[in-house]
């Protein structure tokens, strides 16, 4: 159950992300975004795989289909178990990512729906007129139908990819606060029991245990509250 949740590292300081890992020997899987992975990515990288964690590198790549494929290609030699694309990108560039990973059997990737920041406003204000539930469903569907098998989504959305594409989709689901926790810049926001009661197979939670005055309790919390 540990390797279910998935820290966030992210810090602006190469030291403060090392500090957490330190902190946190229990924990099985972090995340390494954009804004750690151009400052040290590869000090906090290294410092992951030589401890033998779980590496998600959340770099949502979304360019042509060609620079998108050597992207994913020029990943691998940081082992990353979870690699993020955004889906849309659209299907050729889904294709080339996942025939970039062919040759990385342990590698999943992943297909970014609808940013957890978002909001049904700000969706419109990009042009798309698809309520956030529509085009998440529409997005995974481009995704299953390019080689893709896992998603990353807000907790409100797996119950209705649940129910249009079954149990077999692996679902990874940012915006998670427990109730002891403050929300954030997040907008669709679950607690840990309950987007694991709806289906989510790991949960992406920074700041209530990076940011918490005791990491490795807050982490055991959680923990316990998933497994009640």
């Amino acid at each position: 159950m540990k390797e279910r949740i998935i820290v966030a590292l992210d810090f602006d300081r190469y030291y403060d992300a090392k500090h957490v890992v330190d902190q946190l020997p229990e924990a099985v899987f972090f995340k390494v975004g954009l804004q750690a992975f151009l400052k040290y990515g590869i000090e906090i990288v290294t410092y992951l795989k030589n401890r033998e964690k779980k590496l998600f590198l959340d770099l949502k790549f979304k360019d042509i289909p060609n620079t998108v494929y050597g992207g994913v290609k020029s990943s691998l030699k940081y082992l990353p178990d979870f690699l993020t694309i955004h889906l849309t990108g659209g299907g050729e560039m889904i294709k080339k990512a996942v025939e970039a990973a062919e040759i990385a059997p342990d590698l999943t990737i992943l297909g970014v729906t609808i940013l957890t920041s978002l909001s049904d406003d700000d969706l419109k204000e990009t042009g798309m007129l698809l309520s956030i539930e529509k085009a998440v469903l529409k997005l995974c569907e481009l995704g299953l139908a390019n080689g893709l098998k896992a998603f990353v989504c807000s907790p409100l959305e797996i119950t209705p990819i649940r129910k249009r594409f079954g149990k077999d989709v692996v679902l990874v689901t940012p915006g998670i606060r427990p109730q002891w926790a403050a929300k954030g810049d997040q907008e669709r926001v679950f607690t840990p029991k309950m987007a694991v009661d709806a289906g989510g197979n790991f949960l992406v939670i920074g700041r209530p245990i990076t940011k918490a005055e005791n990491p490795s309790e807050a982490f055991d919390r959680i923990l316990k509250e998933i497994t009640s």
